[in-house]
């Protein structure tokens, strides 16, 4: 039995390499609209809710827009665009690992519900996970990923003592935290979370065999 028996992950950045579609999923929504971002859509603006990063390359807020870049950047990623998500390597053998101990592992996702479940079958994953949680799977939409975690706990009844969160950036840290939850960093993800990053309390993990090997206690 692993030394938390739920683990949630994040998953872009954690479990998958998803930068090389969602960057051109975003150029494609940008030239379907006929508009040039205002900053340089690279591997720095993954992470975010959608809305939020479209906000940011638009440098506006404004409702149409952002509904028309929007849908260019669902049409080109949910169609062909998430084909390019490759995992980490070692992460499958790992979730293989954790799930043959005994861990009930659970995603917890600023990405979108339906791509994320795109994924998780292309991957061949879907069976791993008992619960998959992404803000608009609510409505009213959940507000950000420290709610998601807590909807997720009270739903499934987990004890905050028997769950750990995975991650590759601070604001997955700080989620766990909101939640009075145990975060492993993983630093093989593109987040890659630095030793000045990281708050006192938490763990980091250098690949997915050596978090593995944390929660099995191994």
């Amino acid at each position: 039995m692993p030394i938390y028996r739920h683990i949630l992950f994040d998953l872009d950045g954690t479990l998958i390499d998803s930068a090389p579609a969602i960057l051109a999923s975003y150029r494609d929504a940008f030239a379907a609209a006929g508009r040039a971002p205002a900053r340089t859509i690279d591997a720095s603006i993954v992470g975010p809710p959608l809305t939020e990063t479209l906000q940011m390359l638009a440098g506006s807020t404004d409702p149409g827009l952002i509904a028309t870049l929007a849908a260019g950047f669902k049409a080109s990623y949910d169609s062909t665009g998430y084909l390019q998500t490759a995992a980490y390597a070692g992460v499958g053998d790992m979730l293989t690992r954790l799930a043959a101990g005994g861990g009930r592992l659970a995603i917890a996702t600023n990405k979108r519900l339906h791509p994320t479940q795109l994924i998780l079958r292309h991957l061949g994953w879907a069976h791993h996970f008992d619960a998959v949680y992404a803000l608009d799977m609510f409505e009213p939409r959940l507000p950000d990923k420290a709610a998601m975690i807590a909807r997720l706990l009270a739903d499934r009844g987990i004890p905050h003592g028997e769950a750990v969160y995975v991650g590759d950036r601070a604001e997955d840290g700080e989620s766990a935290d909101a939640n009075r939850l145990p975060f492993i960093a993983a630093t093989w993800g593109y987040g890659s979370l630095q030793a000045g990053d990281m708050a006192a309390h938490w763990q980091a993990a250098a690949s997915p065999a050596a978090l593995a090997d944390t929660l099995l206690g191994a």
